[in-house]
């Protein structure tokens, strides 16, 4: 007899597949595309093991092992390319859906209202959070397989089938551990906003964990789940102790989150909110020092996270110079730049991958308005004497700012970091500038944004899809050898890259102009529209 602590957990767990009917399998689809995609590509632009141990010399070297960890570049198969390349990288996004499909339905709905009204039904006290975390267990182990199998199934030679299931088992275990994770935060944290942001950090953290142990002597890279997943050397060892170890943690980290959320009351959690003061500051009281405050322990931690993130990466410039100065072969790939020493073309490089994450709390910021919207929270404010164009104005400060700091602690995190390790710094101007030229792409983001705020608030999630397409295209649009119209669909494909190319200011002035455009015709539709629940 089941135990009434579980009552209903099958019913619950047929209500999250039909709230998540779509956007699950747009998850598994985009996943697994972007996985048989990489391959296939790989086999079109690698054809012979000659060009294949030439790309595995470019990929040893200090930098590129922090950004996708260590690979088994002695024999740079196709699997061997592909498991190298992409498994972390994809394991991170695999990470960010289980993130925020548990968070979705524990603590969001709990924070909504809607658990206190499942659990005036005939159901279990564990039911909810089960059926949550028994369903990030199903979607993972179907990614897993999905991947394995179609991997296996591209017929290429050294893409056996032991080493296909490995590395569709390991992103499915990598969903699994940050189910474990958030569903512990979303006990301990009062907020969705709060378990975002926890669960988010441990997976930041994860990740430079595991990249300050890659360049290092590897023992720290012990401590993250994401480094235990770069040791399965799918394709080559095909080791499967990882598998087992993240497994058996994320099983762990399953049975604490049941625990935590058996011995605690509805809506309270184990990190205690602070009292507030019994007035209000004047601040406060505005629109704007309200959204401030809102958003107040997202944006320090994502300030954190990207100052920590730039001064990872500035690590590793010490050791580039001497390592190039060995390898005859990888100057004569970067040759087509006599104008700038070898480290300086590395910079643009890393600049994208950090403009692009600057831009996710930047956007976080901005949607936060259309978030409080369908939690019918505008209402109570638009009752009062604030207008709807004084309301978008703050959210739009707030992530107009928030862009312009992050992007700007990376590049001085990167900055220092390089300066530290290096014998010949290199000039703050330089490092600076190469960040903040992709600031007027994020402002267009950011327009973006508001323009779908203004008129088709339902589909705001479509902003995540394009900045992916953006980080897709640009990022790894070389490796694809994509057509240059591909990136020109994307604001960031107009940047310069400096300080390998001239400054141009014509696309910085026009993304400024597109920009601005798009905000106001995003507080037009804004004002125009109806204020949904």
């Amino acid at each position: 007899m089941a135990s009434p602590l579980y009552k209903n957990t099958g019913f619950l767990t047929k209500l999250i597949i039909r709230r998540d009917r779509i956007r699950m399998p747009l998850w598994l689809i985009g996943i697994t595309f972007f996985t048989l995609m990489v391959p296939i590509a790989f086999q079109d632009l690698y054809s012979t093991q000659q060009e294949r141990d030439v790309m595995a010399e470019t990929m040893e070297n200090p930098a590129m092992t922090a950004m996708v960890g260590p690979g088994v570049l002695e024999h740079y198969t196709i699997g061997a390319m592909t498991t190298h390349q992409m498994l972390l990288l994809t394991s991170v996004v695999v990470g960010l859906m289980s993130i925020l499909l548990v968070t979705r339905h524990t603590r969001a709905d709990e924070e909504d209202g809607r658990l206190e009204m499942i659990r005036s039904l005939p159901t279990g006290r564990l039911a909810n959070i089960h059926a949550t975390l028994l369903m990030l267990v199903i979607i993972n182990v179907v990614l897993a397989l999905i991947n394995g199998f179609g991997l296996y199934a591209l017929g290429i030679d050294s893409m056996n089938l032991e080493g296909s299931l490995l590395y569709g088992a390991a992103l499915g275990v990598t969903g699994i551990f940050f189910a474990g994770v958030t569903g512990v935060f979303a006990q301990l944290s009062e907020s969705s906003r709060g378990t975002i942001g926890y669960s988010i950090a441990v997976l930041i953290i994860a990740y430079l964990i595991r990249a300050i142990g890659d360049v290092s002597d590897g023992t720290s890279s012990m401590f993250s789940p994401l480094g235990w997943i770069t040791k399965t050397e799918a394709y080559s060892a095909n080791n499967w102790w990882p598998i087992w170890l993240t497994l058996g943690v994320s099983v762990l980290l399953i049975l604490l989150a049941h625990f935590l959320n058996a011995v605690r009351d509805l809506e309270a959690g184990f990190f205690p909110a602070k009292p507030g003061r019994k007035y209000a500051s004047r601040f406060l009281q505005s629109p704007l020092g309200l959204a401030v405050r809102l958003q107040r322990n997202g944006i320090i931690a994502w300030a954190i996270g990207m100052f920590v993130l730039g001064l990872s990466y500035g690590s590793v410039f010490g050791d580039l110079e001497s390592f190039f100065e060995g390898n005859d072969m990888l100057k004569q790939l970067l040759a087509a730049d006599e104008g700038s020493n070898l480290t300086e073309q590395f910079i643009p490089m890393l600049m994208i991958v950090m403009a692009i994450l600057a831009t996710i709390p930047t956007l976080m910021a901005m949607l936060k308005l259309r978030s409080e919207e369908k939690k019918n929270r505008m209402e109570h404010l638009l009752s009062k004497a604030v207008s709807r164009h004084k309301l978008m104005t703050s959210y739009l400060i707030i992530s107009i700012v928030n862009g312009f700091v992050m992007i700007s602690l990376a590049a001085i995190g990167l900055w220092s970091a390089a300066n530290a390790v290096m014998d010949e710094g290199m000039a703050f101007g330089t490092i600076y500038g190469a960040a903040l030229v992709y600031y007027p792409a994020m402002l267009v983001m950011i327009g973006f944004a508001a323009l779908l705020i203004g008129f088709l608030p339902k589909l705001t999630s479509i902003i995540w899809f394009y900045l992916l397409y953006s980080f897709i295209v640009i990022y790894l649009g070389g490796l694809f050898q994509f057509p240059d119209w591909v990136g020109k669909l994307s604001p960031y494909g107009y940047i310069p890259e400096i300080p390998v190319e001239e400054m141009d200011w014509l696309p910085i002035m026009s993304l400024s102009i597109v920009a601005v455009a798009l905000i106001l015709i995003g507080y037009i539709g804004y004002r125009k529209r109806d204020i949904e629940g």
